[in-house]
């Protein structure tokens, strides 16, 4: 939304005149008639025309990246690739003329994007020709950047991780990874913190859906999205809660409109009046926080009418009878209203339309996730949706919406403190797993790590910061945190600001990663606090590419990978990531064993890894979610052929490769995990989980038998004659190891050589991949086996869902009758705060009255960095505001534009501090009681502009409060997932 385009603005756009005109011109030729492809690429030329103003200076980077010939004079190149912002995986053409990327396309035969962009997509192609990025390697020289050389950086980098490493131990180090790297960045990351020694790494999958990959993967087998976007065009009904897609995943909507006109009807459940919620049937305002209550109320309903799928639940739900039991008894209507402040008629009329209207799909994001009971607020989702048989069903299913582009990926192979890729968990079994597939000795591996720490979680992404302050004898390692890597993430998305500015002065070691080195890089050379700043910290900025100067696999929301080619070289000094993981592992003693299963390729003359022999090892041992099928060659046919996949089935109708000869036609595009086996045996990906009318080897399923074959004498595993199509076992049965294929006379189908491959082993460690074969091509039958969802999840902190106040809560009397968890101690290796806080702040909503809550735009992405430095968007939403009811605007004196200070708790500690300065937005979209922040800003800090601390040349064009500086403390009792959606504040009109 725009506040202002005046050219006064505090912040404003720095666009060329000339470029203005030029840009002018080229959209005027768009006036007439033309259909929509003609209007696109006339549009793309008017962009084009804007460019060669500035021709010059793209060639200039080219020329800088490679020798190339002047713009006119050679061949030109059209490369597909992938959107680099949310997670729905918009394809794109770039179209590159001797090495200069001058146009874009979206992709019509895309069945994802079909065509379509937002206004990020659209603007895509100045992230890879930026101006705003950061050039060559810094470093911070008394309070200034400097630029240094790669090999002074390296050098310097690896020797005081060596120096920090031998004083302190490889714990002392934290590696945040990202989920803007490629699958095979994120994986290769994991394994060179394998070999550094140290389970210290996260990305930002912890803040956005760790509580979703808990809850999901605890209820029924898999922490992953169930269906797809373009499967909602199949659903009846539609429940978004904490969603606002039609900003945070924009072309999603376009598969939710499609339903609408053929009767799909729409629910939205949010504090916020939202631009979901201007297209939903039924809008309803819920307080924030109390999604439990509002989902069980609905529930209430639903066992009260009988509209539960009883012969669904029989056969394929463990514990339900027990939540309905809880549900009746703690959720009638008038708790329900007084908790979330929803009446009965309300909850009546949703559960009436899920019920009415099946198969009915439900939709959640972070405004569920991002709590202190985040785990159990998911695990309500997911009961309502088993309640009413969803699951497994197409036009149904829990559709949980990711963030970034490869946020699924990076959480699937990537730099988790608890696993390893594939989610393999930390035990010595899973690295001797790995250390067969990386051709390394595991013992070599075990001497990395300190004694014991192997197989102990790290610290998590969302509470580095109490890494590097809290008192050494309260945390579960030797050292406390002593140097840090920001590779690829923004500390502006990340809560308690104030305190992490804190934590960045104390450390030894700072090193950022990233094309945009976001605001980390100012924070760091801000003055601190006196006595907070140590004196020997060494920080330094590395400039890494875009995804778009290298090639590699993206894994979008629905599960589908693609892979996305490199469109152009890298520009200036920056270097791949996973360039500069080999040479950091070059400086740290480990290069050989890193790329030992690799090709390496030449780019610029130094040697990298090649990305497709990385993804050929993801095939060869991540079993466990079924990234084993799909080849770098079965991903390239499916991009260039994308017209032969249906846009709501995904499935190929017909189709042969030209390149390859491969027959397209029954696979789901992109091959959406799980796809079984090897590429050989060609399983066609997965669209739909637990769908049981469908065979094995046409993507069917069931849910996983993760959790034992019995509870208390009740049988986890489903019922007789639940099982997927064409199963040769018709009853619920076990995962598959080496024991039951004996057992069941199956054995003898594997060759001498599988069988002595196999022996001992189980499906997800059988480097041949022989036990998913047999089990699933010539008996039907899932290698997971085939068991019932939990309802009830015996091993959380609540087995059922219960509803707790945030720490900070503005109701004292709620507090009192819905209290938080206790204290936890060595909680992810550090002490963690529950009833502490909220005993400490129980009449905080004296002082602090409004409920402040945060969300995205559909201009920016993540921490903005990247998207606030393109001229396109900036030029769309230029300042950071706060929306505010009218009651409460004017019981305070502020009016619409005002600029306004936002303060909250932990600005009391300090007296100068006087809050965040934004633009008030008075509307009625909040309630009186709420306020809403977008978390896409940073570069302003109290008021005070933080330009000069920015490396030269690398400032993003909007600057402006972070929220993030001012939430609060709170972590989710099961995953530590950060408390961004209840923080509460006070606001008032600046002077």
């Amino acid at each position: 939304m725009l506040l202002t385009r005046k050219s006064s603005s505090s912040h404003p756009v720095h666009l060329s005149s000339g470029l203005v005109a030029q840009l002018a011109r080229g959209l005027s030729h768009a006036v007439p008639t033309v259909d929509r492809r003609a209007f696109l690429r006339r549009s793309g030329l008017g962009v084009g025309a804007g460019i060669a103003a500035s021709q010059l200076t793209l060639v200039k980077k080219v020329e800088a990246a490679a020798d190339a010939p002047a713009v006119g004079k050679g061949k030109v190149e059209v490369k597909r690739t992938v959107c680099g912002h949310c997670s729905v995986g918009c394809a794109v053409d770039a179209v590159v003329e001797n090495g200069v990327w001058v146009r874009q396309e979206p992709v019509f035969d895309s069945p994802i994007n079909m065509g379509a962009h937002c206004a990020k997509g659209a603007a895509l192609r100045e992230h890879g020709h930026g101006e705003f990025r950061l050039k060559y390697p810094m470093k911070l020289v008394n309070g200034k950047y400097e630029r240094i050389g790669w090999d002074q950086a390296l050098n310097e980098i690896s020797a005081k991780m060596l120096e920090l490493k031998k004083a302190s131990g490889p714990d002392s180090i934290f590696v945040v990874g990202s989920s803007k790297h490629n699958n095979e960045q994120a994986y290769l990351l994991r394994k060179w913190l394998s070999f550094w020694g140290s389970n210290n790494t996260d990305h930002q999958a912890r803040i956005c859906h760790s509580t979703t990959v808990a809850g999901v993967a605890n209820t029924w087998g898999y922490g992953a999205m169930t269906n797809s976007y373009n499967d909602m065009q199949n659903a009846k009904a539609a429940l978004y809660i904490g969603s606002n897609a039609a900003e945070a995943h924009p072309v999603s909507m376009l598969h939710l409109l499609h339903a609408k006109e053929t009767g799909c009807k729409v629910i939205v459940v949010d504090p916020r009046f939202t631009r979901t919620a201007a297209k939903a049937d039924e809008y309803v305002r819920i307080r924030s926080g109390t999604d439990i209550a509002f989902l069980f109320g609905v529930l209430y309903q639903v066992f009260k009418n009988g509209w539960e799928d009883k012969k669904y639940v029989e056969d394929r739900v463990y514990g339900l009878d027990k939540v309905r039991e809880e549900v009746m008894a703690k959720w009638t209507p008038d708790k329900v209203q007084e908790v979330c402040g929803v009446d009965e008629a309300t909850t009546l009329k949703v559960a009436r339309i899920m019920a009415e209207n099946r198969p009915s799909t439900l939709v959640w994001c972070m405004g569920q996730t991002q709590h202190t009971i985040g785990n159990a607020m998911v695990r309500a989702s997911c009961i309502l949706q088993l309640a009413l048989g969803n699951i497994g069903k197409s036009g149904g299913g829990a559709n949980i919406f990711r963030g970034h582009d490869n946020v699924q990926g990076a959480t699937d192979v990537g730099p988790n403190p608890d696993s390893l890729p594939g989610y393999y968990g930390l035990a010595e079994g899973a690295f001797k797993h790995f250390a067969a597939t990386w051709g390394v000795d595991f013992e070599w591996i075990k001497q990395q790590y300190a004694p014991g720490m192997m197989t102990k979680p790290g610290m998590t992404v969302s509470r580095w910061i109490d890494g590097v302050l809290e008192k050494n004898e309260l945390i579960d390692q030797d050292s406390n945190l002593r140097g840090l890597f920001f590779w690829g993430h923004a500390p502006n998305s990340q809560t308690r600001g104030l305190e992490m500015k804190k934590a960045l002065d104390k450390l030894d070691l700072l090193v950022v990663v990233d094309p945009f080195p976001s605001a980390t890089a100012a924070m760091a050379a801000m003055p601190g606090q006196a006595g907070d700043l140590n004196p020997n910290r060494a920080v330094y900025l590395l400039p890494a590419t875009t995804q778009f100067e290298t090639s590699g696999s993206c894994t979008a929301s629905n599960r589908s990978i693609q892979w996305r080619e490199k469109v152009i070289e890298p520009l200036w000094e920056s270097r791949s990531d996973h360039m500069i993981m080999y040479q950091l592992a070059e400086k740290l003693g480990f290069a050989k064993e890193l790329v030992k299963n690799y090709k390496m390729q030449k780019v610029k003359g130094m040697d990298e890894p090649v990305p497709e022999d990385i993804l050929r090892e993801i095939n060869k041992c991540v079993w466990t979610i079924g990234y084993t099928g799909q080849s770098p060659e079965r991903l390239k046919a499916h991009m260039r052929n994308m017209n032969v996949f249906d846009v709501k089935t995904l499935r190929a109708k017909g189709g042969i490769d030209k390149e390859t000869g491969y027959a397209l036609d029954g696979d789901y595009f992109g091959l959406p995990w799980p796809c079984w086996g090897t590429p050989e045996m060609k399983h066609p990906g997965t669209a739909n989980l637990y769908d049981t009318s469908l065979h094995v080897m046409d993507g069917g399923g069931n849910f996983r038998a993760n959790f034992g074959v019995e509870r208390e004498g009740v049988s986890l595993l489903a019922a007789d004659g639940s099982y997927s199509k064409g199963a040769d076992l018709t009853t619920g049965y076990p995962e598959f190891d080496h024991l039951l294929l004996k057992k069941l006379g199956w054995w003898g189908e594997l060759s001498e050589a599988e069988q002595k491959a196999a022996e001992g082993k189980n499906w997800k460690t059988d480097p041949t991949g022989a036990i998913i074969r047999v089990t699933m091509k010539n008996h039907g039958c899932h290698p997971f086996g085939n068991a019932k969802a939990r309802a009830v999840v015996w091993n959380f902190p609540d087995p059922i869902p219960q509803h707790r106040e945030p720490l900070y809560s503005t109701r004292a009397d709620l507090v009192a009758k819905y209290p938080t968890h206790d204290d936890k101690k060595a909680f992810w290796r550090l002490p963690t705060l529950y009833k502490t806080v909220q005993e400490q702040n129980k009449d905080i909503g004296k002082t602090f009255p409004l409920v402040m809550t945060s969300g995205r735009l559909v201009e920016y992405e993540g921490g903005g960095e990247e998207t606030r430095s393109n001229p396109w968007l900036a030029e769309l939403q230029q300042e950071m505001f706060v929306e505010i009811n009218p009651r409460a605007a004017n019981d305070r004196g502020i009016r619409n534009g005002d600029h306004v200070w936002v303060k909250t708790p932990p600005m009391a500690a300090l007296p100068d501090f006087k809050g965040l300065k934004v633009r008030a937005l008075v509307t009625e979209r909040v309630d009186a009681g709420t306020v809403f922040l977008p978390f896409h800003f940073s570069g302003r800090w109290g008021g005070i502009d933080l330009a000069k601390y920015y490396p030269e040349g690398a400032m993003p064009i909007v600057r402006g409060e972070a929220i993030n500086t001012a939430t609060t403390y709170g972590y989710d009792s099961v995953t530590m997932m950060q408390e961004t959606k209840t923080t509460v504040c006070q606001i008032e009109k600046a002077a």
